[in-house]
């Protein structure tokens, strides 16, 4: 874990009515996008953090959990067209709230005091956590109508249920926002999200669904060329619809170059690699995936197929079982479960295996399929051609992709390579991503000893040389730094700016004429310390002045610590004993 981590906790709904839940979960999701944004910062995924939704788990708990350093907490109360807002920053192994604040504002400035807040928020972290680059705005809104805006939280609230009924419900919601605001670029976006979602799970017609998708996609990009959600959106409809290898990963890119912490592009990106054979890419982006969403049964099901995809068959079972057992409904999970029990000669269970699964989580292309595979590697030659014919009879019909591509695995299975690379011929010339799919799976190994192999795969697959650059900035000359240090010391030191308890990082920055995103740098990278530490290495050596001075005898060790500059107890007692090494009260009897 590093220091530069922070989980935002969902806010708690403290309004009379309970129709007001979708309001703070929107709150806390503008906040975590918001601060997502942020170089350096990595921020957990919606899905991790509201895991511990209406749960009572200690703070210490939830970092462990999370992997994080810190912890936002807060509160929402609605009433009418007044809305008040708490938040608190917690340092979650030492378990103290370094920064609290409240605010009480007209629900038609919601998009201002968003942003100030998490410019705020933002600001604090800075101060605690170390330096970042910082700009003047952290949420942009994309509607000026508050209607709009409470409709599009209403559907997110829906969205992120993540079931076919309640995508609907957004859906719908998404439409109202629209109709209040056609260049509402996030109502497009979401209406994307759904209709992919409803394709996926084959809630709704494939052509459909992805063709709603795209054309809710193109809307959201043409209203908002950067947004991280649509270049992901993008991503998919290359891979899935277009079936264009090479623009899937490019969108992709583009998705995490400006949200590194949009956890559903890292592992899609790591999907598209592993895929592909880029074993070494592809764990890149799950271990980044996995550490920003380390809760997420999604993103546990990247893992579980990368394992799969490396012939860690095992590993991979036992993943997928986890997945299944927290979602049993997991169509995905299924379907590569009963290919890892292939591999692991497990074939009397695959033949069974959908007897005990639920009606709505049994694709009949998969049970056919698996079942036709598992014959093939029995030797029962019979039963194995009988499947195969089935399957090529599905697979004829407007709907049946998924038996075609179990075609192509048969074939690979059988020994039939001939038809195999005719089968990939075919699905190349149709656009079928399932050849994509398909093409590097362990049970179609036998195609590899091919010379045609390789060439498939190079077309399938265009080789990838560009890695993620980091954004670079430029930073002013080391002797002008190192003058600029020494100008902010001899402030401090003169004008005693710590013994102001309210000095921030941007105050101070007003007083010396230095730019924050300068001052924070400076701070960091030549003094060596962050804001909080070198203002409060200020106030501990005025507390032991203070305390050798016959004049203030009648204080207490409190007392001293607040005319030191300290407005927090625990903050004075946390910073005293890592400085110094000691407690405020040993230090005093030595």
């Amino acid at each position: 874990m590093t220091d530069t981590t922070i989980a935002i906790l969902p806010f708690v709904n403290m309004s009379s009515s309970q129709e007001n839940e979708y309001f703070s979960d929107g709150i806390t999701e503008e906040i975590i996008n918001a601060l997502a944004k942020l170089p350096r910062l990595k921020v957990t995924s919606r899905t991790s953090s509201f895991y511990f939704k209406n749960k009572d788990v200690s703070i210490p708990e939830v970092a462990k959990a999370l992997n994080v350093s810190t912890i936002l907490e807060g509160s929402v109360r609605v009433s009418g067209n007044t809305l008040r807002i708490t938040a608190q920053l917690i340092q979650a192994n030492e378990d103290y709230h370094f920064w609290s604040e409240t605010w009480d504002r007209s629900l038609n400035n919601i998009f201002e005091v968003q942003d100030e807040i998490s410019l705020l928020i933002a600001d604090k972290l800075r101060e605690h956590l170390g330096h970042f680059d910082l700009g003047e705005q952290l949420v942009n809104p994309s509607t000026e109508s508050i209607d709009a805006y409470q409709h599009c939280l209403k559907a997110k609230y829906f969205e992120n249920q993540w079931n076919p009924e309640a995508s609907k419900k957004a859906i719908v919601h998404y439409k109202h926002a629209l109709q209040l605001d056609p260049e509402y670029a996030v109502a497009y976006l979401g209406l994307a999200n759904c209709y992919s979602f409803l394709g996926t799970t084959a809630s709704m017609a494939f052509a459909e669904a992805w063709e709603k998708t795209a054309a809710f996609t193109q809307k959201a990009y043409e209203l908002n060329s950067d947004s991280s959600g649509v270049y992901y959106q993008r991503a998919n409809l290359a891979f899935f619809v277009e079936c264009e290898y090479s623009k899937s990963l490019k969108e992709i890119k583009k998705a995490i170059e400006i949200n590194p912490n949009n956890a559903e592009a890292q592992q899609f990106a790591s999907f598209l690699y592993i895929i592909s054979g880029a074993k070494k890419q592809a764990v890149r982006h799950l271990d980044i995936a996995l550490d920003i969403n380390p809760l997420s049964d999604e993103t546990h099901f990247f893992r579980a197929y990368f394992h799969y995809i490396i012939g860690a068959y095992e590993k991979a079972l036992v993943m997928l079982n986890q997945c299944l057992e927290a979602n049993n409904k997991g169509i995905p999970a299924h379907s590569v479960k009963t290919l890892c029990l292939l591999k692991l000669k497990c074939y009397k269970e695959v033949l069974s295996y959908y007897d005990t699964v639920a009606e709505e989580a049994i694709v009949v292309g998969e049970k056919l399929g698996s079942m036709a595979l598992a014959y093939a590697l029995m030797g029962n030659v019979v039963e194995s051609n009988a499947s195969l014919s089935a399957l090529e009879q599905k697979a004829r019909e407007p709907n049946g992709f998924t038996e075609d591509a179990y075609c192509f695995m048969m074939y690979a299975v059988q020994g039939e390579l001939d038809k195999a690379f005719g089968w990939v011929d075919k699905a190349i010339e149709q656009k079928s991503a399932l050849a994509m799919l398909r093409y590097g799976d362990p049970l179609v190994d036998s195609l590899r000893a091919d010379p045609r192999y390789l060439e498939y795969s190079k077309k399938l697959f265009p080789t990838d040389t560009e890695e993620l650059s980091e954004r670079k900035t430029v930073r002013p000359d080391l002797e002008k730094s190192r003058a600029d240090s020494s100008k902010i010391v001899r402030f401090v030191e003169e004008t005693k700016a710590y013994l102001e308890p309210s000095v921030s990082l941007r105050s101070l920055a007003r007083q010396v004429e230095l730019h924050p995103n300068y001052l924070s740098w400076l701070l960091n990278s030549i003094i060596g310390k962050n804001f909080n530490e070198f203002i409060n290495h200020y106030r501990i050596e005025a507390f032991k002045t203070m305390a050798k001075n016959p004049g203030k005898a009648h204080l207490s060790i409190e007392g001293l610590a607040y005319e030191s500059g300290f407005s927090s107890k625990t903050a004075f007692n946390t910073y005293f004993k890592k400085e110094v090494g000691l407690t405020p009260s040993q230090f005093l009897k030595q």
